[in-house]
Formats: structure tokens, sequence, C-alpha cells
């Protein structure tokens, strides 16, 4: 299972990620296609980061995720957060089978959970999902790895080192590609030092990410009628060239 002991340093590892620049790309997005919004359902809602400056936005969340762990961190107090807003909601489950008797405006999946699904099997299955939950014409808003991108600027190994007061973290990722798969294999390394005891733990962990394009997802897409209304680059309210690794897909529930 990804994510598993890498869970642990996730918030650190993506304490430099600007959550609040992609709510507010994602707000403009519902702002713009289902304005009277006001229930959300986050699938692979990881530690709720996304989550929390929704709920401040006004939107009722309830974020969903198959990782305890990340589900503890999201559960725990947020002292820095605002106190008049309703705070999220979080559930565990499979976003590929949970269904939950409650209907929503818009459905999300950021920060690459589609990518985690590999076989075409997993993406039908978490767009059945995202559909179950949909009222009539709800939106559902997802970003992935775009295989143009992929292809173009190909994966080559990173590291990256961040700490906090308690311990530094060094990561390596070294990946591997399937170019008839259109599978990337991230095998990360990563050492955890304790600055007090100056202990070195280490954990090794592969995440198998999917990269997609336009004609296949448009064809989920139909699949488990949805209408897609826009393709984006990330961050973005244009359309992605050929370089761009990171792309959103909106669309509509039939």
């Amino acid at each position: 299972m990804v994510f598993n002991n890498y869970s642990k340093y996730y918030n650190l590892l993506y304490n430099d990620k600007n959550y609040q620049q992609e709510v507010d790309f994602i707000s403009t997005l519902i702002q713009k296609y289902n304005p009277d919004t006001k229930h959300i359902i986050d699938l692979g809602c990881g530690t709720g980061s996304h989550d929390f400056l929704l709920a401040q936005e006004g939107y009722a969340v309830t974020g969903v995720d198959i990782s305890e762990y990340m589900l503890s961190v999201a559960n725990k107090p947020h002292s820095t957060c605002k106190t008049s807003y309703t705070k999220p909601k979080f559930i565990k489950g499979d976003i590929r089978t949970i269904r939950l008797n409650q209907k929503f405006d818009v459905a999300i999946s950021l920060f690459h959970v589609m990518s985690y699904q590999i076989t075409n099997e997993d993406v039908c299955a978490t767009f059945e999902t995202a559909l179950s939950h949909l009222n009539h014409g709800g939106i559902f808003i997802f970003d992935c790895w775009y295989g143009p991108g992929v292809l173009t600027d190909l994966p080559t190994s990173r590291i990256k080192e961040i700490e906090n007061k308690n311990i530094a973290v060094t990561r390596l990722a070294k990946p591997t590609i399937h170019f008839h798969s259109n599978i990337v294999d991230v095998n990360y390394h990563v050492f955890v030092r304790n600055k007090k005891s100056q202990r070195v733990d280490e954990l090794r962990e592969c995440h198998n990410m999917r990269y997609f394009f336009k004609p296949e997802i448009e064809l989920f897409l139909k699949w488990t009628d949805f209408e897609l209304l826009d393709f984006v680059e990330f961050m973005k309210d244009e359309p992605p060239d050929h370089g761009k690794w990171n792309v959103c897909f909106v669309c509509r529930k039939n």
C-alpha cells in the first residue's frame, strides 16, 4: 500500500506546497462552473490541508482517505485555523468503493490522486464513486500527470532535504518509466535523522504513478456518464502545452 511509513513525513516533505494558492484556483473553477456549491467531497484528502482552507471559504467539506495515519493528522486540532467555520469531516475509505449516504455539489481529487489509479478498472471505479456522490449537474474536478509532459520532460532522479526542530529528512526519488503501460514507478528511499539521538532510520516505498492523455480521460468520462467542461494546466486558466506535467479536468454529471 502506498503512503505507509512514508505518510508519517508527508506534511513535512510538502510543507513548501502552496495549498492556499491551489484552493484559490479550485474555488475559481467552482464559482465558474457551479457557483451555488455548498457541499464538497474530497476523494483522497490526505491530511486535509485543502479541506480546511475550503471550509474557511464557507464550504461544508467531507474528506475520504484510506490512510489511517493521514486521517489521524487531519483530525488533530488545528490551532492556526479560524474558529468561525464548520470544520471538515474526515472518513476512512477506499475512494474506488466507498459509498456514503449523502450527495454533494462538487467532488474533488487533488495532488495526483487520480494518477495513483493505475488500472482502467481503478480509474472507472473512482469516477463511479464521484458520480454516485454528486447531485445532478454536480462537478468533478481532478488533476493528474499529463502524458505529453511526462514524455517530453522525462522523470529523473531527485533529492529533497527538509527538517524541523526534531528531525532531518532526506528523500531520494528514483523513477522507472514503463512506456507501454503509461506507468512511472517512483522509488523512494528516505533517511530520517533524529536530531536529539542522532539515530538515522530509513524506509523504502515504491509509488506507481499513471500518466494520462486527454482522449483516454474523455473515454473514461463517457463510460461513467460525465461531460467534460474544461481541460487546463493546473493552477492556470489556459490549455496545457506539451511540456507540462500537471493538468486539471473539470467535468459535469449528466
